[in-house]
This record gives C-alpha cells, structure tokens and sequence, in this order.
C-alpha cells in the first residue's frame, strides 16, 4: 500500500536493491511489478521526473501483447472488484475520491453499462486518473471516449495511467 507515513527519499530508492526497489515502487502502476523490476535497472534517477518516466517507458516500450495485459490488470470504475473488494488500497482511495464508492442505483446501473460497452470495443477496462475528475465529468468522459478508435484509447489510457501512476509516485517520495 503506498499510503504511508514514512516518504522515501530519491537518494535512498537509488540505492535499494531490486526486491526492496519493487517493493518500495511497484504499487504504483497498478498489479505490475514488472514495471519497477524493469524501471530499477534504469537508475539511478536525477529526479522524480525521471524515475516516473523511465517506469512509463518501461510500459510504452513492451510488446503490444504485454501493454495490452497491463491495461486489463486495471479495475472498472465502481466494477466487480470494487464490489468484490479485491481493487488495491489505491485504487479504492482513487475510486472513493470521486464519489465512485456511493453511487445511486441509477448511476451504478449505467457505469456498469459503460464499462461493458467499453471493453468490449476496446478490449481493456476504461481507464482515468478520477482524482482529476468529478463523478459527472468521469461518465462524460466514459460515453465519449467510447466511440474512439481501440489504438486513440490505447494512447488515452496510457497517457491517464501517467496521471495516475504520477500522483502515487507524488504520495511516495519526497521531492
């Protein structure tokens, strides 16, 4: 879990070894530890501008196959596994943050709608960065992105996962 009350400094990620490194930095690209075991040969970083894109790199350089995968370890929005209880730690805070957790019927009913529709077209769950966003602006955001182009969505979806994944980083590390 990446919520923590002890931040890390660059210094000391720089120095961990790979197992401590994942430890320490995988959870913040969601069920890919791959990424950060990837990411570490990379350092050591000059800043957190750096490590946030060499682990993006790390992501935008695998074979189709692999990025299609990372993008199918991500939670629907209100999905099964948030009624499953099985998201990670940060995607509930995520979720939770824009009211994702208390919807009314109605607005389950249609998430749940959107959210089929959507993998369906694109092959992959729907994926935004909802602490940039209010409830109303997600589902907006969910009929209309619909529509795109699987390789628009593709590029969409990983350029919201650099949000994402760059808040945690953010909740992370100091600096």
């Amino acid at each position: 879990m990446i919520l923590t009350t002890t931040r890390l400094n660059l210094a000391a990620l720089n120095e961990m070894d790979r197992d401590a490194f994942v430890a320490a930095v995988g959870p913040t690209f969601e069920n890919s530890p791959w990424v950060a075991q990837a990411a570490w040969a990379r350092r050591p970083f000059a800043d957190v501008d750096a490590l946030h894109a060499a682990m993006l790199d790390v992501v935008r350089q695998a074979p189709q196959e692999r990025r299609i995968a990372f993008l199918c370890g991500h939670p629907e929005l209100a999905g099964r596994e948030a009624q499953a209880g099985t998201m990670t730690a940060e995607s509930v805070g995520e979720q939770r943050s824009a009211g994702l957790d208390a919807l009314s019927r109605d607005e389950l009913d249609e998430m749940q709608y959107l959210n089929r529709a959507y993998r369906e077209r694109h092959g992959f769950p729907f994926i935004i960065a909802v602490r940039r966003n209010t409830k109303q602006q997600i589902f907006e955001a969910m009929r209309t992105r619909a529509a795109a182009s699987t390789e628009t969505e593709q590029r969409a979806a990983l350029d919201q996962i650099g949000f994402i994944t760059r808040g945690r980083i953010n909740a992370l590390l100091d600096g």
